[in-house]
């Protein structure tokens, strides 16, 4: 694939866009994510004269009568879409009192703006699926970025700190819930961020909903305090039940069940329950699903069905919902 780069005058780009011959935001691009404290950020940037990463470009339609044509942007939306809605003083931006709008910039920055250089890549004359494919390598999800970490690309807003805040609690490093490669690879942010969505509306398979609260809550999160405090509620009644670290209570299938029934219970309820009964009748449960576990007895209808949700696809809705009515149950008769 032969490509150039070269530098195009900022002032160049934001003319394309307004007279449609730079199209910024293809049909297979993902939507705007960036929050508006990104944005400020990234023109700060501009303005101060630091440079940027290339962006991407490509042919589009020619109208081979007239010879007129347009171009896409095939990544870079975000960034030039920023500065376009800065240029045109957009209602979608809100500049804080340190940061003047374009207009009530000298006419000395107005000109370096947009003089300001962006390098361009241009890919040229490409069919769409090419173009399609181009997109999908910059962006990859192959090279070894699990759903976390491309959602940790896209989304840096409210909604990820939080669940990252939950994640470096001293409870789940006392109890050794994630491994170092969790951590790593941000399997331990995931995780939390599905404990915070499940709580906030229901049980869904496996981590398909997270993004709808990442997007939704990107901007802003209003009900985070509260959640910190239930969540740290929850946390405090579970230490004190005082399994050892390698209890099953503490694997991540089984602490995710154990986290949210006690949740809707001590939370939204409103559900005195008793540190020991719970911590006799949880022990008592689980003592009975390991011996299932070790084909050592056969247990209870109870204890065989939610050691096969534990066990295999423990992620899916359906098995996620057996363990919940399970515990539910088991929690309730501790009351």
């Amino acid at each position: 694939m032969d490509t150039s780069a070269s530098n195009r005058r900022l002032r160049v780009l934001l003319t394309a866009i307004g007279n449609t011959t730079l199209i910024p935001q293809p049909e297979f691009q993902r939507r705007l994510v960036w929050i508006n404290k990104d944005k400020i950020e990234f023109i700060k940037t501009v303005l101060e004269g630091y440079p940027f990463p290339e962006i991407y470009i490509a042919a589009g339609k020619v109208d081979t009568k007239t010879g007129e044509g347009a171009e896409m942007l095939v990544d870079g939306q975000q960034r030039i879409t920023t500065l376009y809605q800065y240029f045109k003083g957009s209602t979608d931006l809100r500049l804080p009192k340190d940061l003047p709008s374009y207009n009530k910039l000298s006419e000395v920055d107005q000109v370096k703006f947009l003089e300001y250089k962006v390098v361009v890549r241009d890919l040229g004359n490409m069919s769409i699926d090419q173009i399609k494919q181009v997109f999908q390598r910059i962006n990859s999800t192959s090279y070894g970025l699990n759903a976390m970490e491309i959602h940790n690309a896209r989304y840096g807003g409210e909604f990820k700190k939080f669940a990252e805040k939950i994640s470096q609690l001293d409870f789940f490093d006392d109890y050794r819930v994630f491994t170092s490669t969790d951590v790593k690879r941000m399997n331990d942010v995931m995780y939390c961020a599905s404990l915070v969505a499940t709580v906030m509306s229901t049980y869904f398979n496996r981590d398909n909903e997270v993004e709808v609260f990442l997007e939704k809550f990107n901007e802003e999160f209003d009900s985070k305090e509260i959640l910190l405090q239930n969540f740290e509620s929850v946390l405090t009644f579970i230490s004190r039940l005082n399994f050892p670290p390698k209890s099953r209570a503490f694997k991540k299938a089984d602490f995710f069940t154990i986290f949210v029934e006690l949740y809707k219970l001590i939370i939204v309820a409103n559900v005195d329950l008793a540190v020991p009964n719970v911590r006799r009748e949880l022990e008592a449960f689980f003592s009975s699903v390991d011996i299932v576990g070790a084909g050592l007895d056969t247990g209870s209808a109870d204890v065989e069905r939610y050691y096969k949700a534990a066990l295999q696809a423990s992620n899916d809705r359906g098995n996620r919902i057996a363990r919940g009515e399970i515990i539910n149950k088991v929690l309730r008769s501790a009351i």
